[in-house]
């Protein structure tokens, strides 16, 4: 068996299971975000009283945080009132950031679990060799009543990244090469396993910004086996004593493709698909209104040091805006200790409250018709951050920041050697 399906075996309390197999098994823990109030309403019309587990569902406000509209406003409050109804022991409330930042700071997961979430990106938990995997509210409803769902077991995919990245590139790159040769149906309801010797030394940040978009190529989930990074920072975080589950070496994979990253440039995902993916030195230069660098893919602590770099002591230019939102209030208060957040301002930054913001369209950036922005997001669909008329370009964001210095996409390798010169 592969690791997953030995993580779903013993939820499901059973010695083997094989792809393709219908299994009932007990969830490790369970997340609802604030776009999904139907769950307590469908929690209710199921005849639910309590909770399951009141240590092991949590509701996070993120995608309106803080909440921009009064119907959002509303949701948020009848939220709160079933937090509390049900003594929830975690509740994240608008000051605290993304769910997928901030379950992790919070200790809730770990190797070997089952972590269901109200969110597609929740493969992102693959990062830490967990089974992360979104669930629309009826089904979140259920889990909240019974602690547990079926699932159908995956085939598992291995993507194999080996070399070392040059300067300039980023995890965010990697991820955007993959999609842009695989397509974003190349792993429909399938899991993918990311191995090879770039992912045994990559820390926790970049294993998260991977995982992240494994579901932009319609993942199930993703897994990635811990390392000694994962494992100091879940020593700092979590008490759980947990079971990192090895793949059996007979184990047949469903695809298996092997990337060496060595030779990779910055790229960029084109308006408007998320797997049409190019070099950025071979993509039109074109001016841009605005550069976004925050949400669940590229607002960690590393992501705006990246940013830090190549803008410190520099302005953003005249004619482009640089919205910077943290991924969560742990990462937004490091970077202000690291000096980043002053920075950036002073170099003409604007910082909201962690959280989603304008990753999903709802506030806090959102772009009118003909705009174009370069997003360290995970999604350029149209619509994606507000008028359908809008272009969107994804990047890493030392990309993203290396455009909202110039105004007009730039490869940011020029620049960060220009830092090193001057250093």
């Amino acid at each position: 068996m592969h690791a997953i399906e030995k993580i779903l075996a013993k939820a499901a309390g059973k010695e083997k299971v094989v792809a393709g197999e219908i299994v009932n098994c007990k969830i490790d823990f369970a997340e609802v975000n604030d776009l999904y109030l139907q769950t307590v309403y469908s929690f209710y019309e199921m005849g639910g009283k309590k909770v399951w587990d009141r240590e092991k569902v949590t509701f996070v406000f993120d995608h309106y945080s803080p909440a921009p509209t009064i119907k959002t406003a509303q949701i948020h409050k009848e939220m709160r009132d079933f937090a509390k109804e049900q003594n929830l022991k975690y509740h994240f409330d608008i000051n605290t950031g993304v769910c997928h930042q901030v379950m992790p700071e919070a200790g809730v997961v770990w190797p070997g679990m089952i972590l269901v979430a109200t969110d597609s990106h929740t493969t992102t938990h693959g990062a830490f060799g967990a089974f992360g995997t979104g669930l629309g509210a009826t089904d979140m409803a259920t889990v909240l009543i019974s602690g547990e769902l079926w699932f159908r077991v995956p085939e598992v995919m291995k993507i194999e990244l080996n070399g070392q990245l040059s300067q300039g590139v980023y995890a965010k790159d990697v991820i955007l090469h993959i999609l842009g040769q695989l397509k974003a149906d190349a792993a429909v309801y399938k899991a993918i396993e990311f191995s090879g010797s770039y992912v045994d030394d990559l820390d926790v940040a970049d294993r998260m910004t991977i995982c992240n978009m494994a579901v932009e190529m319609g993942a199930k989930t993703a897994y990635m086996k811990p390392n000694s990074k994962v494992l100091n920072y879940l020593s700092k975080r979590t008490n759980e004593e947990f079971i990192i589950h090895e793949t059996d070496d007979d184990y047949q994979y469903s695809d298996n493709y092997i990337f060496d990253v060595s030779h990779l440039s910055p790229q960029l995902a084109v308006p408007h698909s998320v797997d049409h993916v190019f070099p950025l030195e071979e993509v039109e230069i074109v001016k841009v209104n605005q550069a976004f660098i925050g949400s669940c893919t590229g607002g960690r602590l590393e992501d705006i040091e990246a940013a830090y770099k190549i803008l410190h002591g520099k302005k953003v230019n005249s004619e482009t805006r640089l919205v910077v939102i943290p991924a969560s209030n742990e990462v937004f208060q490091n970077a202000m200790q690291l000096g980043y957040v002053q920075s950036l301002i002073e170099s003409g930054a604007t910082f909201a409250a962690a959280g989603c913001g304008p990753c999903l369209g709802t506030h806090a950036g959102l772009l009118a018709d003909g705009e174009v922005c370069i997003s360290a997001t995970n999604r350029n669909f149209p619509g994606r951050m507000g008028s359908t008329g809008a272009k969107i370009y994804l990047a890493s964001p030392a990309s993203v920041a290396a455009a909202a210095l110039v105004g007009e996409i730039t490869d940011p390798r020029q620049l960060l050697k220009e830092v090193e010169v001057n250093a």
